[in-house]
């Protein structure tokens, strides 16, 4: 079964310190069922010098999140909306919104 998110989404956060953000999806790692948003979970990471950081100090990152915490956002009403998978037109499968709008089109890999 897909997940109702995915790489290049954009999402919100509906729960937690960041809930009402709104973000693209960096990642997603489907084994532990966490994402990664831009600008959502920020946390200072302490780093010592080193070749590719010669200072050191203190780096901005993002951290991940559970996927249960975020909602695609609906191209039809641009508002957060749960997915539902449909098979469509042409035997395709389908994300689609609670409203009725398409999100997009899964394709099968070749194996």
């Amino acid at each position: 079964m897909g997940l109702h998110v995915k790489k290049g989404d954009t999402v919100e956060v509906i729960t937690g310190d960041d809930s009402g953000v709104r973000g693209k999806i960096l990642s997603v790692d489907p084994v532990r069922q966490r994402v990664v948003i831009e600008g959502v979970n920020r946390v200072h990471k302490h780093v010592r010098p080193s070749r590719r950081n010669p200072q050191g100090g203190r780096l901005l990152v993002e951290r991940p999140i559970h996927i249960s915490n975020v909602l695609p956002i609906s191209p039809k009403t641009n508002r957060p909306s749960r997915v539902k998978f449909v098979i469509g037109e042409n035997e395709q499968k389908e994300r689609t919104a609670t409203d009725g709008s398409v999100i997009d089109v899964i394709r099968r890999s070749k194996r």
